[in-house]
């Protein structure tokens, strides 16, 4: 693979000031702002690019889309309060793991299974949560609808989240039967969140969800930048999942339930 160039990395100093600027414009100074959640998010930031000069993981090369789009986007599910402490979470679809890696980094007490069936990209997960020593995240490449019928994982989980990986409907059908009944599903969304609830009705009926909240969130990176406009969809499993489910993805994805 040609090699490409890697972004210029701004000063610790730099990156922290508009970091905390975002933080606070975001309200989620008192989830990350410290300075060694602060040092992490610098060295994420610079291992990210660094690998993904050689092998692509994102789409997002500047640090300014970096900290709005992954960081303070992924840290928004920190904020609402949904994830238990101590849990056990999964973070279906992680990619280059996000929201894996922020999330690990301010919730320790949290264990998260970053689940992506791209090995590539769970390198980089890996290797990350190494260099940055959380011993929270376990990387395992496998698909998301032969992870949720494996018996060690069906059920497993206290709190479950995807960001950015298909349609609700196709989504709860991938993601509630890892959940055990009683746990959470977070859905992080774009403004089309709603319409995508609208249309989820029926598969959360068929697979034991219930919707507990919506939240709207609008991140800005500064006063003069253009906002990020974010939804969680915030889903509580309140009985089993049938046997029957997931599906085969080509049946998920021709015919959403």
């Amino acid at each position: 693979m040609t090699e490409k160039n890697t972004p210029i990395m701004p000063t610790e100093a730099e990156f922290a000031a508009a970091f905390r600027t975002s933080l606070a414009l975001c309200g989620l100074s008192g989830i990350a702002g410290s300075d060694a959640a602060v040092h992490d998010f610098f060295r994420l930031a610079e291992m990210l690019l660094t690998f993904n000069a050689h092998t692509n993981v994102t789409a997002i090369t500047d640090i300014s889309g970096l900290i709005l789009s992954h960081f303070c986007d992924s840290l928004t599910v920190a904020a609402a309060g949904v994830i238990p402490e101590g849990a056990r979470a999964a973070d279906i679809g992680c990619g280059g793991g996000f929201p894996t890696l922020p999330l690990a980094i301010v919730r320790p007490d949290v264990t998260f299974t970053a689940i992506d069936s791209t090995q590539k990209k769970l390198r980089f997960v890996g290797s990350a949560a190494a260099e940055l020593g959380l011993g929270n995240v376990n990387p395992l490449c496998v698909r998301a609808e032969d992870g949720a019928v494996d018996p060690a994982m069906r059920g497993l989980f206290d709190f479950v989240t995807a960001r950015a990986v298909s349609a609700l409907p196709m989504l709860v059908e991938l993601c509630l039967p890892y959940l055990k009944v009683g746990g959470t599903f977070c859905a992080m969304k774009g403004p089309r969140g709603e319409e995508e609830l609208a249309d989820s009705a029926n598969a959360l009926r068929l697979l034991g969800g219930r919707t507990e909240r919506v939240e709207k969130i609008t991140l800005s990176l500064s006063d003069s930048s253009e906002p990020l406009e974010r939804m969680l969809i915030i889903i509580k499993k309140t009985a089993s999942t049938p046997d029957k489910y997931p599906r085969s993805y080509g049946k998920i994805k021709s015919r959403p339930l």
